[in-house]
C-alpha cells in the first residue's frame, strides 16, 4: 500500500506557462521526493503596457510518502 500527499506551489516565469510549470517541477523535486504527478489548478498573467511581462501557474504536486 503507498500513500500520496498533494501540495500546492505558485510558479512564476516571464517567458511562458510551460517554462513556469517546468521550473515549478524542477524545484519542487530538489524538496519533495517521488513526485507521481502534477496538475495546473490555475493560471493567471501579469500585464503591464498592453502586454504580457510575466506568467503564474498555481500547481498541485502530488508524491508518494516513504
Amino acid at each position: 500500500m503507498s500513500v500520496a500527499k498533494v501540495t500546492e506551489i505558485i510558479v512564476t516565469s516571464n517567458k511562458s506557462f510551460e517554462d513556469a510549470i517546468s521550473k515549478g517541477i524542477k524545484r519542487a523535486s530538489k524538496t519533495l521526493k517521488n513526485i507521481k504527478g502534477a496538475w495546473v489548478k490555475d493560471q493567471q498573467v501579469v500585464v503591464s503596457g498592453n502586454s504580457v511581462t510575466e506568467y503564474k501557474a498555481t500547481l498541485k504536486i502530488t508524491f508518494v510518502l516513504n
